[in-house]
């Protein structure tokens, strides 16, 4: 039996209701994910794995272009090696899941189940690296890491996830930093251009940044409700690798010295962003770039003559344009509607009898309903353009949402009075580079701090804590 499209909104908690009900209801609505028996862990559903795949594809495009290449590394990690590098186990120690039986047998030493991948690739490069010949080694991996989280949530955090973790080795520190910001810059990219997603480039704070790390750099995204999102990180980790785990190259002079190291990763937690940043109270609103069906032809009163054809005939032209597919199920075209409204479809064609007569259809684009007849012969030059407005149109929302909601503030009662007249959001003030007040900041508002943007602002000479000179310009907000 069909369902009609005002009972299907209403499945939907309103996000001014709930936004974590509203979010859970997209997921499991929208037919992206299932739970599953092994708490903590989800079933990605075909639709879900569909806009991941898109992501991959995109983003390993970019890793190619930039002279990576793609690998994969053993999905366990004995204990021994794990423990080589201090500060890297002592902060992933909360999270990992451990292996101690094999079969009937108990290991000889446990295996950790990758939570990342660095002592693999550590010892790996140790085993091939010998001479400056062999560098830079530029590798990246598709796979999945399991975290022992807590408190999980469908994408945002779950304790299995897919990801990709490049792992690259320089000769220089200069040249182990510019891979660090050059990938930033890929991921910058990659979530304004295909995500449409407005990110601020910024670095951790020391107390913040990546276990084992010496600098970490990050992009911060603002949700729909005022939350931050880290989007992606890049980590700049000096010798510190090499020197734990001795490896060593042979230099120009004929020396033995230690290469410089960098990893950097981006997740299915994306997929999360995409559902917080763009999407509304009827659903999904997916970008086009990653978009399992960019455009659904929606035949209008199915059952009289042609109609099915015409439509059939449209889907097969958009096919080599785009990402096109066509509903012909006896579902009402209502249901039809509001099935790809919730699903995220950026743009519905409907064509019915009337239509044909005209030479015409009906072009409906999802991030802001609006409707537009267009001739037939003009679909391969409209749909693109169609696309390219969904594109530009969430951006643009998005943008003024983060503009909207980011506050200027210069004391903690600041902080704290415009989250209680404006809601969540970004925070920008000064800090003194202290741990103490990073710490007393949120202690007192509830805000952490979530970088130190890349381009600085000079808001106040003083710290918005202890009032002393301040060094550095931060963002601070809520996180997921």
């Amino acid at each position: 039996m069909a369902r009609d499209q005002k009972k299907m909104v209403d499945e939907i908690t309103s996000m001014d209701e709930d936004f974590a009900k509203w979010y859970t209801d997209i997921c499991k609505k929208a037919e992206l994910i299932e739970y599953t028996s092994v708490k903590g862990c989800m079933v990605i559903r075909p639709y879900g794995y569909a806009i991941w795949e898109n992501i991959r594809q995109i983003l390993d495009g970019m890793f190619k272009e930039t002279g990576h290449e793609n690998v994969c590394m053993p999905m366990f990690i004995p204990e021994s090696l794990l423990q080589k590098e201090k500060d890297h186990v002592e902060g992933f120690a909360p999270e990992c899941a451990w292996v101690t039986m094999g079969g009937n047998e108990k290991l000889e030493e446990r295996l950790c189940v990758r939570p990342t991948s660095e002592t693999l690739f550590c010892e790996h490069f140790k085993n091939i690296v010998h001479s400056y010949r062999d560098l830079p080694k530029l590798y990246n991996q598709w796979v999945s890491v399991v975290r022992w989280e807590k408190t999980t949530r469908p994408f945002l955090r779950s304790r299995e996830f897919l990801w990709q973790e490049g792992h690259t080795l320089h000769a220089t520190a200069e040249e182990a930093i510019e891979e660090t910001e050059r990938m930033l810059n890929v991921y910058t990219k990659f979530c304004q251009e295909y995500l449409a997603i407005p990110v601020i480039q910024g670095m951790k704070t020391e107390n913040d940044k990546f276990a084992g790390a010496e600098r970490t750099y990050c992009i911060e995204a603002l949700m729909h409700d005022g939350k931050a999102l880290q989007a992606g990180t890049s980590h700049y980790f000096g010798d510190g690798f090499a020197r734990a785990f001795d490896i060593q190259y042979s230099d120009r002079e004929n020396k033995l010295v230690y290469p410089h190291q960098t990893s950097w990763g981006m997740t299915t937690r994306l997929i999360g962003a995409i559902i917080m940043t763009h999407g509304d109270n009827n659903g999904l609103v997916l970008p086009p770039a990653v978009a399992p069906i960019q455009v659904m032809v929606i035949p209008v009163a199915q059952h009289k003559s042609g109609v099915l054809e015409k439509a059939n005939e449209i889907c097969s032209r958009l096919k080599k344009i785009c990402r096109a597919n066509i509903d012909e199920s006896e579902n009402s075209p209502g249901w039809k509607f509001a099935e790809y409204e919730m699903k995220g479809v950026p743009v519905r064609v409907e064509i019915g009898p009337r239509d044909i007569e005209n030479n015409q259809c009906v072009v409906v684009t999802r991030h802001n309903r609006e409707k537009t007849a267009v001739s037939l012969d003009e679909l391969e030059t409209v749909i693109p353009q169609k696309l390219r407005e969904v594109r530009d149109g969430i951006y643009n929302a998005a943008l003024e949402n983060r503009e909207r909601r980011t506050y200027i503030c210069k004391t903690t009662n600041e902080i704290l009075k415009a989250l209680e007249e404006n809601g969540d959001g970004f925070v920008k003030a000064m800090w003194c580079g202290s741990a103490e007040c990073e710490e007393r900041v949120k202690e007192l508002t509830g805000v952490g701090s979530r970088c130190i943007p890349l381009e600085q602002e000079h808001i106040a000479d003083s710290c918005v804590c202890c009032g002393k000179p301040a060094k550095h310009m931060l963002y601070w907000g809520k996180a997921y």
